[in-house]
């Protein structure tokens, strides 16, 4: 069955002109839907009306099944049933400003980084518009919040999944959550992560959306970087970084780079040298990780020291670096960790 939640207010108003309703009704649909009820669930509308839409639309195409929240810093994180049986997962981030939730955009992953959980076991299928979208106005409801009073204050595509893959359904995404009948999250407090996908970054700069770009770098030698990111077969490092120039010059937001540090890869004075050289005097800022261990990976962490030091040398030649706060340790925080488990519970 289809995805009500999939839907513009537009496209509702040509859906509801097609059943002979009345034009305001969709505007009670998309804020029904925004509000995380079930169709069934949104009274403003006839019997008749819900009756017809639960014929061709999924009554709850997202819904919470397990949260976990952090005994260290408040983190939780949530697995999500989608109509299907399939899973997925998210985190809710707890910051002084607000709250930041990390939503997922594919059923598993067939990018293949060598330190991301969420890529075994490969692809599964691409969420739809209103599965991504869904798992926010089900984390709001959670959180107590409504249309007028969001308590999801941020949102950062760095769930399961490679955004751009599903290039699509991301941006409908992008374009439903920000709109202001709905969640009205501006783009401004939306960012996007992608392992590199020049062509998409590319096509996602003439978009006229200008969330935020994040790009998963981890190395700056094209050859190391193959040994963590099978992508770096197809697009070399200047390739990306000549992409990530045009977004810029698009859209005028400046971008980031994700460097999850390795133990013995890519944690060296030569990788750091290397970044000075590729990044020094570009619009953007370089996010130091501190590496999740993903038992199946095989693959260390560098230490807090190492971290902070290879963060030092960047911010010394004039680079903006920081080191991520790491979050939600203790609660298998990590892309695709918590799904799967459940998944190894459940025997599969």
């Amino acid at each position: 069955m289809k995805i009500l939640g999939d839907l513009s207010e537009n496209e509702l108003r040509e859906l509801i002109a097609e059943t002979g309703e009345k034009p305001f009704r969709a505007g009670q649909i998309l804020r029904g839907l925004r509000s995380g009820k079930r169709i069934s669930e949104i009274t403003e509308l006839s019997v008749g009306l819900r009756k017809s839409l639960l014929e061709k639309f999924v009554d709850l195409p997202v819904e919470i099944i397990e949260t976990r929240k952090s005994a260290i810093d408040g983190t939780e994180k949530f697995l999500f049933r989608l109509s299907d049986g399939n899973v997925i997962e998210g985190v809710l981030m707890k910051y002084k400003y607000g709250n930041t939730q990390c939503v997922s955009t594919q059923v598993g992953c067939r990018m293949g980084c060598a330190f991301c959980a969420s890529g075994i076991g490969g692809l599964v299928r691409n969420l739809s518009a209103g599965e991504i979208l869904g798992q926010i106005e089900q984390v709001n409801v959670y959180l107590g919040g409504t249309l007028t009073d969001r308590k999801v204050t941020n949102v950062v595509l760095m769930g399961s999944g490679e955004p751009l893959d599903n290039y699509e359904n991301t941006v409908k995404f992008l374009k439903n959550v920000s709109d202001s009948s709905g969640l009205n999250i501006s783009p401004r407090n939306i960012s996007l992560s992608t392992c590199g996908l020049v062509p998409e970054i590319r096509k996602l700069a003439e978009e006229n959306i200008d969330v935020n770009l994040t790009v998963s770098l981890h190395n700056p030698f094209d050859e190391q970087r193959k040994k963590l990111m099978p992508i770096a077969y197809k697009y070399k490092v200047k390739e990306i970084l000549d992409a990530c120039s045009y977004y810029f010059k698009k859209t005028g937001r400046r971008y980031i780079f994700e460097y999850s540090l390795v133990k013995g890869q890519n944690d060296t004075k030569e990788c750091a040298d290397e970044l000075i050289r590729l990044l020094k005097g570009r619009h953007c800022h370089v996010n130091i990780i501190r590496l999740n261990e993903v038992k199946e990976k095989g693959l260390l962490p560098t230490s807090d020291k190492t971290a902070y030091s290879f963060a030092e040398t960047l911010s010394k030649s004039g680079l903006s670096a920081t080191v991520r706060r790491s979050m939600g340790a203790d609660i298998e925080g990590a892309c695709g960790q918590l799904r799967r488990k459940h998944l190894e519970k459940e025997g599969v």
